[in-house]
Parts: structure tokens; sequence; C-alpha cells
């Protein structure tokens, strides 16, 4: 484990079997009621000059669960309020494998959906320092914006993000929980 606080990862991150870090997250795709999704923009910590967007979410802790903390994510990274009862899904599921700080990660996530006010003011009292560090920029996004700055090479995770909210705003939750496996780099 001091291997991976030295890094900064944070005391989520634990050593997998094959002692590379890894972590359970929540992620919660935040809608609007204009059908706008708000989106993180961050850098890499190891390498500043790689950014991508992101759904709001993050580590669980050991014996959290994921509607508890996918709501408590919510509050610490905007400020909004959502109940584990306004989540749906899980919607997606995603294993992925990524550098970040020059240390290679696994994580295995559940992603929901929930709606709320874009109306309400969107703050990051709650970030810790190394959000702080990294994250640079939190927007609402039209879908239409979304998927032009994805085909023109923007890096969005997960990767079908923009397939997946289309599919939401269109037919709303199907029940369904499909599984994406990004854990090649």
């Amino acid at each position: 484990m001091a291997d991976v606080l030295t890094y900064g990862l944070g005391p989520e991150w634990v050593p997998g079997p094959d002692g590379v870090p890894f972590r359970r997250a929540a992620r919660v795709i935040l809608v609007d009621e204009s059908g706008r999704v708000l989106l993180v923009r961050g850098h890499d910590a190891g390498e500043v000059t790689r950014s991508w967007w992101f759904t709001v979410g993050g580590g669980l802790d050991a014996t959290e669960d994921v509607r508890v903390g996918a709501a408590r994510e919510v509050l610490e990274e905007t400020g909004l309020v959502v109940g584990p009862g306004d989540l749906e899904g899980p919607v997606l599921t995603r294993s992925a494998v990524f550098d970040f700080a020059r240390v290679t990660c696994r994580q295995d996530e559940e992603f929901f959906l929930a709606r709320v006010s874009s109306a309400a003011a969107i703050v990051d009292a709650g970030w810790t320092d190394l959000e702080r560090d990294v994250l640079d920029e939190v927007r609402w996004w039209p879908l239409a914006e979304l998927e032009a700055a994805v085909a023109a090479g923007t890096t969005v995770y997960p990767r079908p993000l923009p397939d997946l909210l289309r599919a939401l705003l269109t037919h709303g939750w199907d029940g369904t929980t499909p599984h994406l496996d990004e854990s090649s780099l």
C-alpha cells in the first residue's frame, strides 16, 4: 500500500494480485433537463499534455455500497445532491487499465444515470488535492456537440459515452447492464 500512496493515488487504491494498483469506482452520467451531460476535463499528473473528458465519480471505500458511493462522489465533485435512490442502473460496467501519474492502474466501474437541474451551482468544495491539481474544467455538453467533439478526436471516457447517452435520452434505461472492457492499454 505504501507504494500506491507514494504515487499520490489515494488510499482507495490497493495493490491487486498482480501488483497493479486497483480500485472499485462509481460513476454517474448526470443529465440536465435539456438533455446535456455534465463532464469533467482532466489531465494526467505525469504527462500534463494528455487530457480527456469523463463522467463524475471516483473510488469507493473498501466496504462502501456502490450507490452510496456514487451519490457521495456527485456531492463531493459537483455539490449536487443526488440520493442513492435517484440513480438509474447500473447502465454500464467498465473494466479499465490505464496509465496515470506514470503508474499503470486497474479500475472496475459501475455507471449510473441521474437527472439533475443545471440551474444548481456546480462547486468543487469536496475535491481532493490531487483533483484540484488535475481537474481543469467542468462543463455541460449538448449531445450533438459531444458527438462532434468525439468525431473530431476529443477523448472521452468511457469511449462509447455519446452512443450510450443517445440511447438513454431516446429510450431511457432498458434495465440491461452492458460491460465494456477497456483493459488493454
